[in-house]
């Protein structure tokens, strides 16, 4: 392959899959991409004359440091940024009530099964919780039996 043709390609290519990396996340791409832009600069120091190698080299560099730079300070405010990060609206969001806020011997009803864990039902409230011993069924009444740790144990009744 004629070395500007190779030159242009591996060019391309890495701006290409530097480019998927928004679709396909992971940093795989983004650094074959990369590989690519560095080869492409060292097939442009061999094979360029004095003082095209050198130009091309600083070339490319300068374009990696200006896709980071702008990557990082526009990508998050773009639309498609902003559709792949969250934002302020679950900021006071709250899985559950606090463990404080539930004492030893109410009573509720197993939703799933409990091999230990799994969820149930206190006071209309869905609530992860933790069998204390045995696996319960799903629709059977089950107690607190301890809140430890950030942690509620529950019996059968």
């Amino acid at each position: 392959m004629e070395p500007l043709t190779l030159y242009i390609t591996l060019l391309l290519a890495g701006f290409m899959l530097i480019g998927m990396e928004i679709f396909v996340p992971g940093g795989i791409l983004g650094s074959i991409g990369t590989v690519a832009w560095l080869v492409a600069a060292g097939v442009g120091m061999v094979k360029f004359e004095t003082p095209w190698n050198v130009l091309s080299a600083f070339v490319l560099l300068l374009m990696g440091v200006l896709t980071f730079v702008v990557w990082i300070k526009y990508f998050p405010k773009s639309r498609m940024g902003k559709s792949l990060t969250l934002d302020d609206s679950t900021k006071n969001y709250k899985a559950h009530r606090t463990v404080d806020e539930y004492s030893v011997g109410t009573p509720g009803e197993a939703i799933s099964t409990l091999r230990p864990s799994g969820i149930a039902r206190f006071d209309g409230q869905r609530v992860d919780v933790v069998a204390d011993g045995e696996w319960i069924e799903a629709g059977q009444p089950v107690k607190i039996s301890s809140t430890t740790s950030g942690h509620i144990s529950v019996v059968k009744v």
